[in-house]
């Protein structure tokens, strides 16, 4: 009885290591995609461990967005400088990603800030007493699309082949008859008449 069983678990150690040796031989593991990129070892170990350790989290107060980047500058329609330098338009700007909305020179945009002056390409936006506070710009267009089309070869059109005219057979001892007029009937004969 034991070496029945020592038997069969030196076998089943047999069967095993084949297996092993045999998918580490004979199976090949999928490439690594172009596009993987190494994990550092430096990114790993930069957490904070001051949790794991029992320190009391501290509140982080997120830095206020720059009051300029708040604000998308999307359309222009400025008149030429008046008399006194000021450039009466309107600006189309979009606040916190919210629809743009038009503002004349001079109408108030947000609490404190009012829109100064409008160019060709840009709105200048400030407190109501004070000078400009920053200058909102129409992002640049993008490069136009270049190229040429492809050529297209185009044969000449053949002219509709002509056909002859059909011939109409007649039977015998009809006439030509004028077009659009009736052939004559059969003749009708008269039973009254003698020969």
């Amino acid at each position: 009885m034991i070496a029945r069983l020592s038997a069969f678990v030196i076998w089943a150690f047999v069967a095993i290591a084949t297996v092993f040796w045999g998918m580490r031989l004979f199976v090949r593991a999928d490439p690594i995609p172009s596009n993987a990129v190494v994990a550092s070892d430096a990114v790993q170990m930069r957490g904070d461990l001051s949790g794991l350790l029992g320190a009391e989290p501290v509140a982080t107060v997120a830095a206020a967005p720059q009051t300029s980047s708040r604000f998308r500058l999307l359309g222009v329609m400025a008149a030429k400088a008046g008399p006194d330098g000021s450039t009466p338009g309107v600006a189309l700007i979009s606040i916190d990603g919210k629809p743009a909305r038009a503002f004349t020179a001079g109408a108030r945009v947000e609490d404190q800030l009012v829109l100064q002056n409008v160019s060709l390409r840009s709105a200048s936006i400030g407190a109501a007493q004070g000078g400009s506070s920053f200058v909102l710009e129409i992002p640049a267009l993008p490069a136009p699309a270049t190229g040429a089309l492809p050529r297209v070869a185009i044969e000449p059109a053949s002219p509709p082949p002509v056909q002859a005219p059909a011939m109409v057979q007649r039977p015998v001892g009809a006439t030509n008859s004028p077009p659009g007029s009736r052939p004559p009937g059969p003749a009708k004969i008269n039973p009254n008449t003698s020969r």
